[in-house]
Parts: structure tokens; sequence; C-alpha cells
């Protein structure tokens, strides 16, 4: 049996820890002294969430109740506790602090799963007065834990642990507590891909080992992490590195998976976002346009956009994103009524599809939107259409076409190519409309921290941000640019408060950050932004693609765009993509210059 008391003190060894190779062992060791079960509710709760990351389970319990809580347990005035608040900004290190010094020394032996079925009644506690009844619930159980494990109880509860380790490094410790190593990192990241749940990866390669996990598949209610395209400068490049391929539009809207089965003879559906988020709730005329799609199991991809029915115009992202709104839902579904154009099918009829080709997926997706019923064919659910090219001078002028019919670019496929899962590969490549700029694409990024300011900005507490890009190969985030402009007083105010909700006290080992740009306030790497630049310029300071041989990348006059809460930190721009870009930026320089 695990106890939650050890648990709790190695995340507080790996809250101290720089090293990330000693952070997996820690992990590792905790895996391989854990049950199936146990295992699962510890991947679970070790990054913040009682259920997997898509099923949405929260705890809702207000600020002002845990500060109630804490005053009644350290026997100490609210002002006390609220004033730690804002000294500290965690709850945990207030809880652990205050307790430390006024609790009666206890000696907690919750299990892992005594504290788990305390967390999930907790979170079931609603209606009427269920503020009032969680802080009962809570001060109770409180009463019998040591101050070290009611402070990662509210990291928890808060979502934030602060422990700076991800999906990927707790696969790389599965592995390790197996085998001693990370051998296993590649056939678990796959059975990873196919099935997002972090939890039964652990319990099936402790209840079966490696064997299992080599036959765990996709199963629909589960999500697929998304395949994602790489980008090249132009049709020339493109055609260079796939030949003869298919162009489909590009769209601009929120990508989603939808997944239609059976479940206790019932006809289910679960719509999930590109992170993987469930919003099957946020778009109940999507499901039931799924459900009347087929009575097959199957999951299909494809991109949701707002449209003005006056016109039948696509709207921009921005109105779209209004969709993600967890509140008057059947109100905003009859304002900004959606369309859903598919592009991809990835199961059907109880096959896994992932390895069919393109052309193969394409045809089973045809079939299906075809053999629907009847009174669903003038329905806002639809394919995407496509275009075979052979020459660049053909794609050239498809992507011209899809300019002038509103579309941002063109995503190009390669026609032979199967699907693969949680990967950003040269299979698909995007192209974009050109800017003004010299730069002709936006770069997605993650805050990982912010600057006090001076002057003016010194009274918002926030002058400057620092922003990177995810390195999937080192698993690390490196540093591409500092940000101290093109925000209004009223942003720069509204930045630092969501930025607060993710404050750590140190530098995380996932975050490759010279020492001559360490920030002021450190941010869990979680705020992902579109960053417009004038120019991607070689740096000797930033991280972002910096090797041995070459400097690093950084941005020039870099402004921040619009938030992206449809794309987990991990999915940023990568170095391959700035590499492109760079790339194409210099060939249109020469071009100026006539060299």
């Amino acid at each position: 049996m695990l106890l939650f008391k050890t648990i709790s003190s190695i995340f507080e060894e790996i809250s101290r820890e720089n090293s990330r190779n000693n952070i997996t062992e820690k992990l590792a060791f905790l895996f391989a002294s854990s049950s199936p079960n146990e295992g699962a509710l510890l991947s679970y709760l070790s990054l913040g969430s009682l259920l997997p990351p898509y099923k949405n389970m929260v705890w809702n319990i207000a600020e002002k109740n845990i500060i109630t809580i804490l005053a009644k347990l350290s026997r100490q005035d609210k002002s006390i506790i609220q004033a730690l608040y804002v000294e500290e900004g965690d709850l945990g290190t207030v809880a652990e602090r205050i307790l430390n010094i006024t609790q009666q020394t206890t000696k907690s032996t919750s299990s892992l799963q005594e504290v788990y079925n305390a967390l999930h009644q907790l979170a079931l506690i609603t209606g009427t007065g269920a503020q009032e009844k969680k802080e009962a619930f809570l001060l109770h159980f409180f009463e019998q834990e040591e101050p070290l494990t009611i402070k990662y109880i509210l990291r928890i509860i808060s979502g934030d642990l602060r422990l700076g380790f991800s999906e990927m490094t707790l696969l790389d410790a599965f592995s390790w507590s197996i085998i001693n190593s990370k051998k296993l990192k590649k056939p678990l990241e796959h059975a990873y891909n196919l099935s997002a749940d972090i939890g039964l990866i652990i319990k099936t390669l402790k209840e079966a080992g490696p064997a299992g996990i080599e036959k765990l598949t996709a199963q629909p209610g589960i999500p697929i992490r998304p395949a994602a395209a790489e980008r090249l400068a132009d049709p020339e490049e493109i055609i260079k590195k796939l030949g003869s391929c298919i162009a489909q539009p590009k769209l601009d809207g929120l990508r989603l998976q939808i997944h239609i089965f059976k479940e206790n003879n019932e006809k289910k559906v679960a719509i999930f976002s590109r992170n993987l988020k469930d919003m099957s709730d946020m778009f109940p005329e999507i499901s039931k346009l799924a459900k009347e799609l087929s009575d097959k199991s199957c999951i299909i991809e494809g991109e949701a956009l707002a449209f003005d029915p006056e016109t039948n115009q696509m709207l921009p992202f921005q109105v779209t994103s209004k969709r993600r709104r967890k509140h008057a839902i059947e109100q905003n579904a009859v304002n900004i009524p959606l369309r859903v154009i598919l592009f991809d099918i990835l199961y059907y009829d109880d096959e896994m599809l992932l390895s069919k080709t393109h052309t193969e997926r394409r045809e089973i997706l045809t079939k299906l939107l075809l053999n629907r019923p009847s009174n669903s064919q003038g329905s806002s659910l639809t394919m995407i259409e496509e275009k075979k090219v052979e020459t660049a001078t053909e794609l050239s002028n498809y992507f011209e076409q899809c300019i002038v019919d509103g579309f941002e670019g063109i995503v190009v496929k390669k026609p032979a190519a199967t699907y693969q899962p949680g990967t950003r590969n040269f299979n698909w490549i995007k192209l974009k409309r050109k800017n003004s700029g010299s730069l002709q694409d936006t770069l997605d990024s993650v805050i990982i921290g912010y600057y006090h300011g001076q002057g003016k900005r010194a009274r918002f507490g926030i002058g400057a941000f620092l922003v990177a890009i995810y390195n999937q190969k080192e698993q690390v985030f490196q540093t591409i640019a500092k940000i101290g402009t093109g925000l209004t007083d009223v942003e720069w105010i509204s930045l630092k408060e969501l930025c607060d909700k993710h404050l750590i006290d140190h530098q995380l080992p996932i975050v490759d950050c010279p020492s001559g740009l360490k920030p002021d306030a450190w941010i869990t790497p979680t705020i992902v932004c579109s960053i417009r630049t004038d120019e991607i310029t070689r740096s000797p300071l930033h991280t972002a693609g910096k090797t041995d041989n070459s400097q690093g990348y950084a941005l020039r006059f870099p402004r921040i765009m619009a938030y992206r809460p449809d794309k987990s930190a991990t999915d940023t721009t990568t170095i391959t993509e700035v590499d492109s870009l760079y790339s194409q930026q210099k060939q249109k320089n020469n071009k100026l210059l006539g060299i």
C-alpha cells in the first residue's frame, strides 16, 4: 500500500530538483512501489487531476474557503492567511508554512487510495451550499493530515503541482520503473499517442508488461493524440519534398476529434479539442449531427468554424473561439452557429484506420457521409474539398484561389501517408498567406516568465514577458523572445493576472533559459500565445535552436496577437518550423538584394 505521505515527500524532493534524470528516477521509484491501480491513480494526481486530462472533473472550491480552512486549522485570523497568500502566491506553500508553526504534530497514515477517494468525494459535492459543505469536508480531512501532505493535496486541487514534468516524463518514469532504463519509451509513447489515457498506460504496463503495451489500440471514447503539419516556404519546396500530392484549404477554426460509440447500448458522442479537452457539452448541435452520421463506432477529425447564415461566409477564429465558453451554451449555439468540415477518419466499425493511406481513409469518410440519413444531407457537417496537384505551378494557383476564397492558406498531404498520431512531420505541410513583414507567419509560443518593469509599468507589476518554444527532441522549452511592447495598460494587467495563476518560485528543469534572461517571476509553461514578428534573427543569448555550431533564434519586434487556449504548451511552433521560416526569410531578403 502506497502512503500519500511517501508521495508528498518524493514530490517535495522533485520540487527542488534541477536534473530531469533525477526527477525521472524519483518518479520511477513511486511507480515501481505501486500496484497497477495505484499507478493509474498516481499518474492522474501527479498531473493535478482525478481522471485522464480529457475527462472533466473539477473541485470548484473557492480560494476564500481554503483560506478559511487554513485559518481554522492554524487557529489564526484569516487576514494572516490572506497576507501569506499574497506573499507566496500558492495556498499549498501557505498551508505548509503556517501549519508547521501552529499545528500539533500529526502522523499522516492516509494511503494514496484514501486521498484519491476523498478528492473524488469532494468533487461530487454540488448543489445548494456546496462551498460550505466542501469546506467542512476538507477541514475534517485535513485535521488528520501533516502539513506536507496538505500542501500537495491543495496543489492537486489547484491543478498546478509546480513540479515541472509532463506526460512525457511520466512515460520515461514508467519505463525506468520496469527495466531501469528508458528503452521502453518509444512503445510507451506510441501507445499513449493511440490512447491518451496516461493511467491506462501504466496500469497496462504493470499488469501485462511490454507485450501488453504493444497490443494497446485506439478505442472510441479515448482521444487519439492528433497528427500535426510541418511548414515549408513555398510551393516549389513542397513539390520537391512530396512530389505528386493532395492539397486542401487550411481552415482557421477549432480542430475537433469526434467520437461516436455505444456505451451500455446507448449511442454516445464525445468531442475533444486539439489539446484533448472534452468539449462535448459546448457543442450540442455537433453532437446531434454526429449521432445521425453513423450507427457504427467511429473517430473522425474536423474543424469547426463559425459562419454567418445570411452570407454563408466563414467568420474569423476570434468569433469561433467564443463557442468555447461553458456558459449560455444554447444561446451561443444560436448566436454563433458552427459548420464542421471533416478532413480525416481514424477509426470505423471496430477497425483502427491509422495504417491506411490518406487516399484509403478519404474513401471511407466519403462513403460515411454519402450514406448518412437523407434528412442530414444539407446539414452543417461536410467534408473538406481537396485537389490533386503535380507541379509547383498547380499548387501555387490552388493556394492563390484558397486565399481569394477567404482561407488562410493550404495544407498539402502525401496521398500514400499513414496517419501518425502525436507526430509533426512532412506527411502534412502547411503553407499560409504572406504578410507585409519579412516573416510570413505567426509563431505559437508559451510564456515561461515575466519581468516587473520600470517607470509607468512598475505599478502593473509586469513590464515584459519571456516566451519559449518546445524542443520535442530534447523535451525542453527554449527561449526565443522577450516581449515588452504591443499591449495596452488593461492588457498588461490582465496578462499579469493570468500569469500569476501559474507562478512558481524557481526555474523548472524543462526550461532552457540563460542566466542573462532570467525573469523576475517564473511561470509554469501553460499559457500559449501567437506571436507576430518582423524577422527571425540569430541570437547569442536565446536558446531556441542553439547548437554547438550555431547561435539560437530570436524574434525582432515581437508582439502578442492572441492567446491559444486550444493548444497545449508542447504544441508550439517547432525548431524545424523556425528553421524553415528563417530560410524562407533569407531567400526573400536575398531576392530583394539581388543576390
